[in-house]
């Protein structure tokens, strides 16, 4: 597999390495060795799968406390995946970083806990899985606004179809300390 760093310390695209020919391909979606050789430190317990069409926004996401690092791919379609630092106190708060995912290039992005997650789906459908390393706490379950300007994402649409929660979701300034993740120094995030 191929790690590509990307602007935010932490979150990496993965590129695995895809055998394929006249019959079709074969890749492994993750393996927890290569992931350690990579320094990625995550241990996974829950896995999702969603559905989506055309122009369908979810995001901006975290969970705090108990926090969600999460490591995604489309399985099917293409869309445009975002995280963006929401620990106070990171030298690169309220920064974003993007990749586009696809079944075409099969990419994977890590998101560590501590960031806020969202995609918008870029193809007439897409499958979208995602491996989390805690579980959904409904309670700790929080999000910030997808259009936020100070956090300034050049989304690849100006008018998602969102659900209700993502319409009212805050503004990252709004957001109450204590309900956003604490940077440490020697995260590996």
């Amino acid at each position: 597999m191929k790690v590509i760093e990307t602007s935010l310390p932490g979150v990496r695209i993965i590129e695995p390495k895809v055998f394929g020919d006249e019959r079709g391909f074969f890749y492994e979606s993750y393996n927890q060795a290569r992931f350690d050789e990579a320094g990625i430190d995550a241990r996974f317990v829950q896995s999702n799968v969603s559905r989506s069409a055309r122009g369908v926004l979810r995001g901006l996401h975290y969970q705090w406390p108990n926090p969600q690092g999460k490591f995604v791919s489309v399985l099917e379609g293409e869309v445009y995946d975002v995280a963006v630092d929401i620990r106070r106190g990171s030298p690169t708060f309220g920064r974003w970083t993007a990749a586009v995912l696809s079944a075409e290039n099969k990419r994977h992005f890590w998101v560590p806990e501590g960031f806020a997650h969202g995609f918008c789906v870029l193809s007439e459908h897409a499958t979208f899985t995602y491996q989390c390393t805690a579980l959904y706490d409904a309670q700790a379950d929080a999000g910030v606004r997808w259009n936020d300007a100070a956090i300034g994402i050049d989304w690849p649409v100006s008018a998602p179809q969102l659900s209700a929660k993502d319409e009212v979701a805050p503004l990252l300034a709004d957001v109450e300390a204590e309900r956003l993740p604490i940077y440490l120094p020697d995260d590996k995030a």
